[in-house]
């Protein structure tokens, strides 16, 4: 398992744990993360000796979403974007397509894509004081690596759209409420409580667990498959906008960014 650098894989019987590995970032991803994972996902998916794979991430996140280093990067050099949109559709496939079954263990922030992912497993499990959010819009792009799929999925349209509209962070307690997630344990006891909820899984009947999932992604897979492409076009076109250059530029000088009006025409702001 050491081929991979952001990421460490670990056993416990029939119950793998995979989880990011740069905790000096809050595990946000970079373009050597965004590579790997899916490529380890679907190492796990395909090998004999597991039945149920754990996410989560090392120190006190799950994932912060994109690094903005790589971002500024991507930004710089628009070709780079199109491994980046097959990776995207490689994870976001990649955990819809595992025929194991999947449980985020979210033990600290859930962010961007880090949400995504989370949110796309089968069973998730958040400690109390840990928060979702995807703030896309607020770096200037769109949501387009698969949270636009799974959100209304799991907790209608109208609360999707706000959310994804703001950025607005979620609490535990609220994400249980409005069926985002499944259960809220305290930090403590976080790691436990998955663990006896993986070791009941991996004591089931693992064909009939494996063919249900696939059952019931066929919906959500054939919903990726008509949206991701379109998402993820759309995410390229504000990847190189001023808006997303704006956010960069704030996040770097530690201000707000200035959206829209910013970049108006001289002397139109003086008129509204």
């Amino acid at each position: 398992m050491s081929q991979f650098d952001t990421l460490e894989i670990s056993r416990r019987g029939r119950v793998v744990t995979l989880a990011f590995d740069r905790p000096a970032v809050l595990n946000a991803f970079d373009a050597t993360l965004h590579t790997e994972f899916p490529r380890a996902l679907a190492m796990l998916a395909a090998e004999d000796e597991s039945d149920v794979i754990i996410l989560t991430g090392n120190g006190r996140a799950f994932c912060a979403g994109g690094d903005f280093g790589w971002q500024q990067s991507a930004a710089d050099d628009p070709g780079s974007f199109a491994v980046t949109v097959r990776e995207a559709k490689q994870i976001v496939f990649g955990i819809l397509d595992c025929e194991k079954p999947i449980i985020a263990r979210i033990n600290g922030p859930a962010v961007g894509l880090g949400a995504t992912i989370a949110l796309l497993s089968d069973i998730i499990f958040i400690a109390e004081s840990a928060y979702i959010s995807d703030p896309h819009v607020n770096v200037g792009m769109v949501a387009g690596d698969g949270g636009a799929v799974i959100w209304p999925q799991l907790i209608g349209f109208a609360r999707a759209k706000e959310f994804l509209f703001t950025g607005d962070r979620i609490g535990s307690l609220e994400a249980a409420r409005i069926g985002l997630v499944n259960h809220v344990v305290p930090d403590g006891g976080l790691a436990e409580a998955v663990d006896a909820f993986a070791d009941r899984l991996a004591s089931g009947a693992q064909s009939a667990i494996r063919y249900t999932k696939a059952t019931i992604n066929v919906a959500l897979r054939q919903l990726a498959s008509t949206m991701m492409d379109v998402g993820l076009g759309y995410e390229s076109l504000t990847n190189v906008s001023r808006d997303h250059q704006e956010a960069l530029a704030a996040i770097r000088d530690k201000r707000r960014p200035l959206f829209g009006a910013a970049f108006l025409p001289e002397g139109a702001k003086e008129r509204l």
